[in-house]
């Protein structure tokens, strides 16, 4: 008809997907920022940044590395995929399915290969708990980790509270001056519903008793095993927490190739 303007109605970019992609990754983003900032903020008040060569000297896991490893990843992740669905840059989306992508596929063959190598993985957790034993007293996040563990899971040592002897604080040698020779940590001691004021020496001398008379002060299975029986206790919980993991990792790689399709439709319709 005259006077009405024909349009030509193209290929074009999904808003839906488009503006689901960039809200998530802004939350995935700011969520990486936070946990680098409290990674950086516990290594400077533990003086870490002022002294690099420090990162090296502990014998044992840091916890502030889970931070910042986590929150990296995260705050690169988020980023790409951030600007690259705001500014419909192929790139970037491009590299944020490729490291998503990587991250699913590392997280698939380390299942596969716990669920393969159980015993290994057994013997790797018992050296990780012992190795952290020793260290104890050396860093303030991991004697927190650590004493959280032996609360949470009513244990004490990776098989027992005698693997304390592996620190120097705790071991039973006559040539231990410490006050705490031949105890344990407190997080080790069974809890009196009673006593309203945390007693942190009810672990001291424990281990000069009998066996028998210690199960009545201290939790006596150790954590490797209480561990896997957690594991075994909350299966369901574990594994629909990965599988919601594995689902979100491949709708956002689905979402950001959809998206890069739509892009390259509209380019070669120029």
């Amino acid at each position: 008809m005259p006077g009405k303007a024909q349009h030509f109605q193209g290929p074009q970019v999904s808003c839906c997907t488009k503006y689901l992609l960039f809200a998530s990754n802004v939350l995935f983003w700011l969520l990486g920022a936070a946990f680098l900032a409290i990674g950086l903020w516990a290594w400077a008040e533990k003086g870490v940044l002022s002294n690099l060569s420090s990162i090296t000297d502990l014998g044992g896991f840091d916890p502030v590395w889970l931070f910042l490893v986590v929150g990296g990843v995260m705050f690169v992740l988020g980023f790409a995929g951030c600007i690259g669905a705001l500014r419909e840059n192929t790139f970037l989306l491009k590299f944020f399915s490729v490291f998503l992508g990587l991250i699913f596929f590392l997280e698939l063959t380390a299942g596969v290969l716990a669920f393969i190598f159980k015993d290994w993985i057994k013997d790797q957790l018992n050296f990780f708990i012992n190795n952290n034993v020793k260290a104890y007293r050396d860093d303030i996040d991991l004697q927190n980790l650590i004493d959280f563990a032996q609360e949470y899971w009513s244990c004490c040592g990776a098989h027992g509270p005698n693997d304390w002897n592996l620190n120097i604080y705790f071991n039973c040698t006559d040539s231990n001056p410490s006050r705490e020779r031949c105890g344990v940590p407190f997080s080790c001691c069974v809890k009196d519903p009673a006593e309203d004021v945390l007693n942190t020496q009810c672990g001291y001398d424990v281990r000069l008793k009998l066996e028998l008379e210690q199960q009545s002060f201290i939790h006596t299975k150790g954590c490797a095993g209480q561990f896997e029986k957690w594991l075994q206790d909350n299966l369901i919980v574990v594994a629909g927490t990965f599988v919601g993991v594995a689902l979100l990792q491949i709708f956002g790689i689905c979402m950001a190739q959809n998206l890069v399709s739509d892009i390259n439709a509209v380019k070669a319709n120029w």
